[in-house]
């Protein structure tokens, strides 16, 4: 048995106000060629299938449209949800895909077992055992449960996740001692290599957990949450697939991909990387003013889709005439069909271009998180460093409760 795992999808994804649509139209089309070259027999997608918890009608049409296909190219598929989804917008239709092949868990359900999923061959002999953990919120991990610190809470969480996943493999070690068993998870994991587009979870990601914490019951382990491709503390059965497209400037350089594990005498046989075609490239130029223009007027690329750009304009004084330059400079791209410069700012080394901004020239409220916007608040307070962090704290914590 051949299984893919893939991570992150972020349908729906819009970056600096311009949608991803076509790189994931693109994406999808390799999916499934991939898929048929490789005779896929399953496929995992380990959470944030959407970018937001209320996906528009194209959001979906594109998800429906996909699972449809999948299920046509005769492929098993078990889909898991993200901290980006909504339990109650995956869960609705979940009855209706079992009846094409897709398994949907949305949220943690009740009955732990409902996230043991067996997979079965040709001869309806099982193949492989699939536990399709999806993120886990804190009420999952600690009900009835009232931590009195914030140490107390990140504890409860670390420990919530591993006794969960033990709990699992203590099922597993009792029905299925025979069979390889693959578990899926979308958490953050100590010493992952992050970008910008992740949103925190769990205390601020303070409550990462250990490699350790997944049994060896496990053969191989199936995460999300990191859009970058890697393995978890050098295991090379723990891996991220991370996600298949770019979703910030902070992914520009990175090479995205997809595992593919295949399965053999009820064992990992091997596990391989599928590179992803870069559809469309993300670059950031820096300087000047004048070095900016120079290196805008000899650009060129040869990807499918127009390049999108991010500015970064360094002046030594600040001047009221070089911000008008840099929007006529914006302004006069915006037509262009190789390049569209999403995201620009200017910095000056001397001279105060507004005493009551926070942020620097040219940014957008698209381009600060609101933890952002709290901390820059705090800061211009001037408050003492211990209450800070605690206000810090509880907006964290109140953030992650309305996310």
């Amino acid at each position: 048995m051949k299984i893919l795992h893939t991570a992150d999808w972020h349908i729906g994804k819009i970056l600096h106000k311009h949608p991803l649509y076509e790189e994931m139209d693109r994406y999808f089309e390799f999916l499934l060629e991939t898929i048929k070259k490789e005779k896929i027999d399953l496929l995992l997608v380990s959470g944030d299938i959407f970018d937001s918890s209320n996906p528009g009608i194209r959001d979906k049409k594109l998800y429906f449209d996909t699972i449809i296909k999948l299920y046509q190219a005769n492929i098993r598929v078990v889909i898991t949800g993200g901290n980006h989804d909504s339990i109650g917008e995956l869960n609705a239709p979940k009855q209706v895909l079992s009846a094409i092949n897709t398994t949907v868990v949305g949220g943690a359900p009740e009955n732990i077992e409902d996230q043991i999923i067996e997979i079965t061959n040709d001869k309806n002999d099982i193949a492989v055992v699939v536990l399709a953990v999806p993120f886990l919120r804190d009420r999952d991990l600690r009900r009835d449960q009232l931590d009195k610190t914030y140490e107390d809470r990140t504890a409860a969480i670390k420990a919530g996740i591993k006794d969960h996943y033990h709990n699992l493999a203590d099922i597993c070690e009792k029905k299925y001692k025979a069979y390889p068993v693959i578990a899926m998870g979308h958490l953050f994991a100590e010493g992952a290599s992050t970008s910008e587009s992740e949103r925190d979870i769990h205390v601020g990601n303070q409550a990462a957990v250990k490699s350790t914490i997944f049994p060896p019951t496990f053969d191989y382990v199936a995460l999300g949450h990191i859009h970058r491709p890697q393995l978890v503390a050098k295991q090379e059965h723990i891996r991220y697939s991370g996600s298949p497209i770019a979703l910030s400037f902070s992914e520009k350089g990175d090479k995205k991909s997809m595992e593919i594990i295949e399965i053999k005498d009820a064992k990992v046989k091997s596990i391989k990387q599928i590179d992803i075609p870069k559809y469309r490239s993300l670059i950031s130029i820096s300087g000047s003013l004048d070095v900016v223009e120079e290196k805008l007027r000899k650009f060129s690329t040869e990807d499918p889709l127009p390049t999108f750009l991010e500015l970064k304009i360094k002046e030594e004084t600040f001047s009221a005439l070089t911000i008008a330059k840099v929007e006529e400079l914006v302004s006069s791209y915006q037509e262009k069909e190789s390049l569209k410069i999403l995201k620009h700012q200017t910095n000056f080394e001397k001279g105060q271009q507004d005493t009551a901004s926070l942020f620097q020239t040219g940014l957008s409220i698209e381009d600060i998180s609101p933890k952002e916007v709290f901390k820059k608040r705090l800061e211009a307070e001037k408050l003492e460093k211990e209450k800070q962090t605690m206000l810090l704290d509880a907006f964290q914590e109140l953030l992650e409760e309305t996310e």
